[in-house]
């Protein structure tokens, strides 16, 4: 009996080492399943990393490219309004200067008046009975204009039934110019025209511009 036993125990430990290996096998067998999942996870996921960042990367460039046409019309709409806007200052600044050199050929035509006037009037100096066609009224040394006799040149002269006379003086030491015209018909016989047209620039200038932009401004009276 006592061997019999010992053949049963011996049987039994047989078997208990046929199922410990069995179990290892199966072990290390859902173990290497088990390490082929996270490797097939893992390379999944590092795939979808790289697609991603490939799409990232397509989608970045097409923004980039968005990006620089914003950009460019940004850039264009704010040059058009720099551009408007200096244009408008411009045009500003050249009405300011316009309204500056009127201002000057509108005083330079009142002088002229008024030394016509006075110089007739006062002088009586294009009185038609003193004067013939070969008499010519003498401006250059009579007429006074703010308190000094400026240069003067005759443009034109007439005698028939009207005596008719056109000056061009120089004022202010020769910055600013007019030109003066005369209608007095015989005595009694009808109204006297004066006709003055001031200019901002010099008399030199008028009668050469070259060019040159100038301003000029006209005055008349009869009497």
């Amino acid at each position: 009996m006592a061997i019999k036993n010992t053949q049963r125990g011996f049987t039994t430990t047989k078997q208990v080492s046929q199922k410990r290996n069995s179990y290892f096998s199966f072990a290390n067998e859902r173990r290497e399943e088990a390490c082929l999942g996270k490797l097939t996870k893992r390379a999944e996921w590092c795939r979808r990393v790289l697609t991603h960042a490939s799409e990232a990367s397509a989608g970045s460039k097409a923004n980039r490219g968005f990006t620089l046409l914003i950009a460019i019309i940004f850039m264009s709409v704010m040059l058009s309004f720099g551009l408007a806007l200096g244009s408008l200052a411009y045009k500003q600044q050249v009405l300011a200067s316009g309204a500056i050199e009127s201002q000057y050929a509108f005083y330079a035509a009142d002088a002229g008046l008024e030394c016509a006037l006075y110089a007739d009037q006062q002088q009586n100096l294009f009185d038609y009975v003193s004067h013939s066609a070969s008499l010519h009224p003498q401006l250059i040394t009579t007429v006074t204009c703010n308190d000094s006799p400026p240069y003067a040149t005759e443009l034109s002269y007439s005698y028939s039934t009207t005596l008719m006379v056109k000056e061009r003086l120089s004022l202010d030491a020769g910055k600013h110019c007019v030109d003066v015209a005369i209608y007095k018909p015989a005595q009694g016989a009808g109204i006297t025209y004066l006709f003055s047209q001031g200019y901002d620039v010099s008399c030199s200038t008028v009668a050469s511009p070259n060019g040159a932009r100038f301003v000029s401004r006209g005055l008349n009276a009869h009497y």
